[in-house]
């Protein structure tokens, strides 16, 4: 059994932590979080189903977790990203878990943000001796391919000297994340080719340790069932594409399954044979939350009303403390986490040594 230390992972732990994943056909889920509240409900689930996890902000939750009302939006993307992160290493190792700290997607606009969190990283590991986040995503999906790989090994140069990786995007998750992406695609840009992994994995892997979210008809958000076509194969053919050109191991590359959110579970369950140990998942847990906070609001009507009851005279104090709507929220995202676990197969199997 391979044991790390609990807290925020990164460097040769990160990459352990991804090769025990991909040999026991098991992945972590990678929650979008958007404030303190959604990072320990994240927490808490792990620890309770003893579960290693991803805890990941786009840039749109890094700004909400700095504050709506800061004065400045392009410095709340990056404060709120650098706070968030240093909530998570005080609280992670106490948690008993393993965490691996992500940003969610940067297209080309948003390098730049990828860039300040990369320069708050360097100024980390020369006072600590280790980096601020585990990985950084930088999705230049949208651009042709030769600029995403050959923007995305300039990142990750950097990033390597910090003991980080980079996850890039090959191909073009549907949907929407935060600004970042369109529902208006061709069918055939949904699905990553094999030429296209191989590609990247002869550039990247020679400069550092890189992570790829491959489109195989995933799309972000919930969709009618049928209106996504999921082909895990897809991933297999790159796998052993990479595989037979370079003699490599059984799933050579470390793939990233995006918008988990509503997928098939049979689907899932077959993309964890093809190297995936990273599934996203936002959507259903922001529902989650909601659900939790809503149906307390509406049952409780008059206490988000009135401070006193007009008909009694009692207080209603207590019902409208936000600690008491809020860790409903909480309860109902560990909820759904339980079942993230269980599909992903990751339960009970936590790296994280006691």
């Amino acid at each position: 059994m391979t044991d790390l230390e609990p807290g925020v992972v990164y460097g040769e732990d990160y990459k352990t932590l991804i090769k025990v994943c991909k040999e026991g056909k098991y992945a972590l889920p990678a929650v979008n979080v958007v404030g303190t509240n959604s990072i320990n409900a994240v927490m808490e689930a792990a620890a309770k189903n003893k579960s290693d996890v991803i805890i990941q902000l786009s840039n749109g939750g890094a700004e909400f977790y700095a504050g709506k009302g800061f004065p400045d939006s392009y410095d709340a993307k990056v404060l709120g990203a650098v706070s968030a992160a240093r909530h998570v290493h005080l609280l992670a190792e106490h948690y008993g878990i393993c965490v691996v700290l992500h940003t969610d997607h940067a297209n080309k606009k948003l390098v730049p943000w990828v860039e300040s969190l990369i320069d708050y990283g360097e100024r980390h590991y020369e006072e600590l001796g280790y980096p601020l986040f585990t990985s950084h995503m930088v999705d230049l999906s949208e651009e042709e391919l030769e600029y995403n790989i050959t923007e995305s090994e300039r990142i990750l140069k950097r990033a390597a000297r910090l003991e980080m990786s980079i996850e890039i995007e090959l191909g073009v998750t549907g949907g929407e994340e935060d600004g970042v992406g369109s529902d208006e695609i061709d069918n055939d840009k949904l699905y990553t080719q094999p030429e296209e992994c191989l590609k990247a994995y002869e550039k990247l892997s020679k400069v550092g340790h890189f992570t790829l979210a491959a489109s195989f008809g995933n799309v972000h958000g919930v969709y009618k069932p049928g209106n996504v076509q999921l082909r895990p194969e897809i991933l297999k053919n790159a796998q052993e594409l990479v595989q037979g050109k370079h003699g490599t191991k059984d799933n050579p590359l470390d793939l990233v399954f995006h918008g988990g959110s509503g997928s098939d579970k049979a689907k899932i369950e077959e993309s964890l044979k093809y190297g995936v140990f990273k599934m996203n998942i936002d959507t259903d847990t922001q529902f989650a939350f909601a659900k939790g906070v809503g149906e307390y609001v509406s049952s409780n009507e008059k206490a988000f009303m009135h401070q006193i009851d007009p008909d009694s005279g009692e207080p209603y104090k207590k019902s409208y403390d936000p600690r008491k709507w809020l860790r409903l929220g909480e309860e109902e995202m560990v909820k759904r986490l339980d079942e993230a676990f269980s599909d992903l197969k990751s339960a009970g199997k936590s790296l994280a040594s006691y």
